[in-house]
C-alpha cells in the first residue's frame, strides 16, 4: 500500500503513524525528493569507535548528518533534546575525522521549544522541506 504525500496533512498523518524506522525512511525520502543522495543507518568506523547515523544526505558538496527523533511525549523533551545534541555532536566529530565535515541536524516529529542547540539545528519534519531549500541561503 502506498501513501501519497500530496498535502501537508498527508505528511503529518504519515509522520505520526509511522514507526521510528519508517520515520527515518520518510526523512531520507524528503532529502531524496530535493535532489540529495540519502542513505539510512550508516555505520562509520574508526577503531575502536563505531557510530551510526540515521540518515546521511549529500548534495552539491554539502553533507547533512541527521539524527531522527520521533518522540510524542512532551515530558522533559527539551532536556532530552539537549542530551541528544551532545551525543550527535560526538558522532559528527568522528565522521569529521574520516570524511569532509558534515552539517549536524536533528529532525523531530513535533515542533520543539528549541530550534537550535550548540550549533545543531532542530527541525520538525513538517518544516524539513523548507529547511532543506532555505538552509544554504540562511548560512550565507
Amino acid at each position: 500500500m502506498q501513501f501519497p504525500i500530496k498535502t501537508i496533512g498527508n505528511l503529518q498523518s504519515i509522520s505520526s503513524a509511522a514507526k521510528w524506522q519508517y520515520f527515518e525512511k520518510l526523512v531520507a525520502f524528503i532529502f531524496e525528493e530535493n535532489g540529495f543522495e540519502a542513505k539510512q543507518n550508516v555505520i562509520v568506523k574508526n577503531p575502536p569507535h563505531k557510530r551510526q547515523f540515521d540518515v546521511i544526505a549529500k548534495r552539491y558538496g554539502a553533507t547533512y548528518l541527521v539524527e531522527c527523533k520521533k518522540w510524542k511525549s512532551k515530558k522533559q523533551r527539551a532536556s532530552a533534546l539537549k542530551s541528544a545534541v551532545a551525543k550527535h555532536l560526538e558522532r559528527c566529530a568522528l565522521y569529521g575525522t574520516l570524511h569532509k565535515e558534515g552539517i549536524p541536524l536533528i529532525v523531530t516529529l513535533l515542533e520543539e521549544e528549541i530550534s537550535e542547540h550548540n550549533g545543531v539545528m532542530i527541525v520538525p519534519i513538517m518544516k524539513l522541506n523548507w529547511f532543506i531549500n532555505n538552509h544554504e541561503s540562511i548560512e550565507s
